[in-house]
């Protein structure tokens, strides 16, 4: 047993708590609260500025994984392909189409963004490895899996109950939520109800934000409980959409814990 605890303990072994992470400061979040000015923009648009931001707080930006299956374009995460990278083990293999242009592919042994395809089942899958890493290596990770809302829940729903069973922790980002976000492609694109499923599961802590400065103050509160000093064996469903609108600037004296 002394040898085998030079070694660093049992494999596999689960650990119930992690070490906290470094929580954010309110001034990353500026790109939330103070509104969108004149332009129009999305809330899955606003949620993948806040993810660059988020990227650079120090001891935290680089437990970020996000998890994209289909492509990434959709969601505008495009712009996180030149600093964070898509991981592959081999590298990038091939001369990229888009390769003249600021945000083209940018493949990497090193990358962090999982680039999944039209794979709900192993992205969810992916999520869950991440999402566990805090009991299975002692080092907590923070998956952002981010997803056709109509494909989550509806889908891979039994996928999620297995990673509340293991108390997998992280934030999945049903995008282009809505009954008409995605009308030109079809009803089997319209998701109305998957805030219903999610509420059913009781490790799941879903929000369905209509504004930027809300959405901020959620994935501020889902860090803090996910990963401060008394971490929870929870994760967050929050529901974005791609209609563009302008966002307002949180509102003065607000009442964040609804008291």
């Amino acid at each position: 047993m002394e040898k085998r605890a030079e070694l660093g303990g049992s494999v596999p072994r689960r650990r119930s708590k992690s070490k906290p992470l470094p929580q954010p400061q309110d001034s990353d979040f500026a790109v939330m609260t103070r509104g969108s000015g004149a332009q129009e923009i999305a809330t899955t648009m606003a949620f993948v500025r806040l993810l660059k931001d988020l990227a650079k707080v120090e001891g935290l930006g680089h437990r970020i994984v996000p998890i994209i299956p289909d492509e990434a374009r959709t969601f505008g995460m495009d712009s996180l392909f030149p600093t964070m990278k898509i991981y592959s083990p081999h590298g990038q293999q091939y001369l990229a189409v888009d390769r003249e242009l600021m945000l083209s592919y940018k493949e990497s042994t090193s990358g962090v963004i999982l680039h999944e395809g039209i794979n709900e089942a192993g992205s969810t899958a992916s999520f869950t490895a991440v999402g566990t890493s805090y009991s299975t290596h002692d080092e907590p990770m923070i998956p952002v899996y981010i997803f056709y809302s109509m494909f989550g829940f509806q889908r891979t729903g039994d996928a999620f109950w297995a990673a509340a069973d293991q108390m997998a922790r992280g934030f999945v980002m049903g995008a282009t939520a809505g009954r008409t976000t995605l009308n030109g492609e079809g009803l089997q694109h319209e998701d109305g109800h998957s805030q219903l499923l999610a509420s059913t599961n009781p490790a799941v802590v879903a929000y369905d934000p209509a504004f930027a400065f809300e959405l901020g103050h959620i994935v501020k509160d889902g860090l803090k409980r996910m990963y401060g000093e008394n971490s929870e064996n929870i994760f967050y469903y929050l529901t974005v959409y791609n209609e563009p609108y302008v966002q307002p600037a949180e509102p003065e004296n607000l009442d964040v814990e609804g008291y």
